[in-house]
């Protein structure tokens, strides 16, 4: 039985971050009161919702160290510290949070609190790049979802199968120079499967209504056929994805869709119709005040506009671009901007403004070289996969961080309908 602060006892004011902590440990302290695990998981919970995930997974700690024999309470908490650490990019720790709640939910018999604990071990296994563990795990996350006849489950599942395929694919071909289509039988065989498993999740999710869902998946689709070569597909995929996208009024999913287009037009020669893609793609990155996306269009403009032999043009673009790597302290982009305008400033004949740019190219790439064989050097005894541009739902979680601890049934936990996305 837990007691209760409400209506016994004044609560601090809610405040976020490491002072709310403190204020907290405070009042506990000082006010000679214990709080219950139960009070501490919902201010957990509160600050997650604020995306306050440090102070959220202080608190979510505090309350396993206090304790409660409600197991299935327990097993929602180390969901939910798992899915803290996960966005704090902790991985080792949600790793081991979300195997304590695997652990609890087949000690409890909870199988579905069973399939959502493998499903979120999948996406960490995923990110850390133990991709057929991460297999393993999220295939288990379907076979439950199925056994138990819990659809959107099953839907989950089959979409992170495909991002672990697709993220595994990405990776296997980091070391080959192939354009898209241009792949390794094995990368090509690994991006098969991912599609195969985005295919599953699609006509599952309009069997649900699940409009915003049936988005993630045509892009992901698209991503997929892209990388495969397979351009026309790719189009008419994120052409679906760009539909949904302004049915929502996500600016940023069209924004992507935008950028998705013109990349593959750019494979079939089309390079007028991927310059207005990319204008609009840059357009809606001046809305959204991404200079990062920004300047990804800038350059991808920059690059169209030399294709089409507009290279005062293209200047123009590179130069901002430029610009814009700079004030971000992006040394790599700043490196790109200035390999693409030397060759800009040759094909105009310039050839005392194209050697200045060559010459910085060199010297960003001197320097960015060394800096990457000092990272392998240091980070050689582990591997840890980067977010993969070009996949709809960035490392997707099974849940969201929210605990729904109210009331009775206070171990249950919703899933997540929404996914961070990677630009591409």
């Amino acid at each position: 039985m837990f007691f209760s602060l409400a209506g016994h006892h004044k609560l601090p004011p809610k405040q976020s971050g490491s002072a709310a902590v403190q204020l907290w440990k405070q009042f506990l302290v000082f006010g000679r009161m214990e709080a219950s695990c139960l009070e501490l998981a919902l201010e957990g919970e509160r600050l997650c919702k604020a995306g306050d995930f440090k102070a959220g997974a202080a608190f979510f700690e505090a309350a396993v160290q206090v304790g409660t024999e409600d197991l299935k309470t327990l097993s929602a908490i180390y969901s939910q510290l798992g899915n803290a650490y996960f966005y704090l990019k902790e991985y080792s720790k949600a790793l081991l949070y979300h195997k304590h709640d695997l652990t609890l939910a087949r000690t409890i018999g909870d199988r579905i609190g069973e399939a959502k604990a493998s499903g979120n071990l999948g996406n960490t296994l995923k990110i850390l790049g133990q991709f057929d563990e991460a297999v393993v795990c999220c295939q288990r996350h379907l076979d439950i979802s199925r056994e138990q006849g819990d659809k959107v489950g099953e839907a989950r599942a089959l979409y992170n199968i495909g991002n672990v395929y697709h993220a595994k694919g990405k990776h296997l071909s980091w070391n080959t120079a192939q354009d898209p289509g241009y792949l390794p039988q094995e990368v090509k065989d690994t991006l098969q499967k991912a599609s195969e498993y985005y295919e599953r999740n699609l006509s599952l999710v309009k069997e649900l209504g699940d409009r915003a869902a049936q988005g993630r998946a045509y892009g992901n689709l698209g991503n997929t056929q892209y990388l495969l070569g397979n351009f026309s597909e790719a189009i008419a995929f994120h052409k679906e994805r760009l539909a949904i996208a302004k049915e929502f009024g996500d600016k940023a999913a069209e924004r992507r869709a935008y950028s998705n287009l013109g990349n593959a037009h750019i494979f079939l020669g089309r390079f007028d119709i991927s310059a207005e893609y990319y204008k609009k793609t840059l357009q809606l990155s001046r809305q959204l005040k991404d200079q990062a996306v920004e300047a990804q269009a800038c350059y991808s403009l920059g690059n169209t506009c030399t294709l089409l032999q507009d290279y005062e043009r293209a200047i123009e673009y590179h130069l901002r671009h430029l610009v814009i790597a700079q004030e971000l302290g992006d040394r790599v982009g700043e490196g790109r901007a200035c390999w693409s305008l030397g060759n800009a400033y040759v094909s105009l004949g310039s050839h005392e403004q194209a050697l200045h740019f060559a010459r910085k190219h060199l010297e960003i790439s001197q320097e960015v070289r060394e800096a990457v064989i000092f990272m392998q050097l240091s980070c050689s005894h582990s591997l840890v996969v980067p977010e993969f541009w070009g996949v709809e739902g960035r490392a997707s979680r099974v849940e969201i961080p929210v605990l729904s601890l109210q009331g009775a049934g206070c171990g249950c936990r919703s899933g997540r309908s929404g996914f961070l996305t990677a630009g591409g």
